[in-house]
C-alpha cells in the first residue's frame, strides 16, 4: 500500500500542472509581417516577447505578407489556418486604403475571415486601421466605420487603429513614412497589449 501511494505521488510530481501554450495567429499584411525590419524586429516577435514577459505562455505565429489586402488575406485563410490556432489578431485594410479600393470589398472580404475563425472557434481580436485623407470624407466614414461594424457584427474585440501613437511620426516609422521602424513597434506592442490580454482572458474563461 505504501508503495502504490509512493509511485501516485510521483506520478503527480512528475506530471506537467501548467496549461497548454495558446497558439496566436497575427494575420495580416506587412506591417505585421515586419516589412523593411529584422525579423526579430517584427510585430509578432515583440508581441510574443512582451506577452511572455507578462507571464502568458503563449507563442505567435506571423502571417503577415506584405502587400496583402482584406481580399487577399480571406483567400489565404485556410492555408494560415492548417495548424491548431486558438486566438487571432487580423490586421488588414491598408493596402485596401492606399489603394483607394472599394470599401465593400475590403468589408465583405474581412467578413469571411471573421466567420472562418468563428466557425473554428478562433477569439478574435480586429485591429482596424484608418483611410488616408484625400480618399475624402465619405470613403473615411465608411472605410474607418467598417471595423466597427465587424466587430459588433460578429461580436469580436477591437483594437480601432493599429498604428495609434505610430502614424505619422518620423521618430517611428521608416523613410517610407508608412512602415514602423524597430521603435514604432514597441509603441504598436506597448498600446495593443492589453487588448491581447483581453483577447487571451477569452480564451481562458472558455
Amino acid at each position: 500500500m505504501k508503495i502504490l501511494v509512493f509511485l501516485t505521488g510521483l506520478c503527480l510530481m512528475m506530471s506537467p500542472v501548467s496549461a497548454k501554450t495558446v497558439t496566436l495567429l497575427a494575420l495580416g499584411d506587412s506591417l505585421t509581417a515586419g516589412y523593411g525590419l529584422q525579423p526579430s524586429d517584427a510585430f509578432p516577435v515583440k508581441l510574443e516577447a512582451a506577452l511572455r514577459a507578462a507571464g502568458h505562455d503563449v507563442k505567435v505565429i506571423n502571417a503577415g505578407i506584405s502587400g496583402d489586402t482584406a481580399l487577399d488575406g480571406a483567400s489565404r485563410l485556410d492555408w494560415a489556418l492548417s495548424g491548431a490556432v486558438d486566438a487571432a489578431i487580423v490586421e488588414f485594410g491598408a493596402n485596401d486604403a492606399l489603394r483607394g479600393l472599394p470599401v465593400p470589398q475590403a468589408e465583405q472580404a474581412l467578413d469571411r475571415i471573421l466567420a472562418a475563425l468563428a466557425e473554428k472557434r478562433v477569439a478574435v481580436l480586429l485591429a482596424g486601421m484608418r483611410a488616408p485623407p484625400n480618399l475624402g470624407p465619405e470613403y473615411q466614414a465608411q472605410f474607418d466605420g467598417m471595423y466597427v461594424r465587424l466587430a459588433e457584427k460578429h461580436r469580436v474585440l477591437l483594437y480601432p487603429f493599429f498604428l495609434d501613437g505610430v502614424a505619422a511620426d518620423p521618430r517611428l516609422n521608416q523613410a517610407d513614412g508608412m512602415h514602423p521602424n524597430p521603435a514604432g513597434v514597441d509603441v504598436i506592442v506597448a498600446r495593443i497589449l492589453p487588448s491581447v490580454e483581453a483577447l487571451l482572458a477569452r480564451i481562458a474563461a472558455k
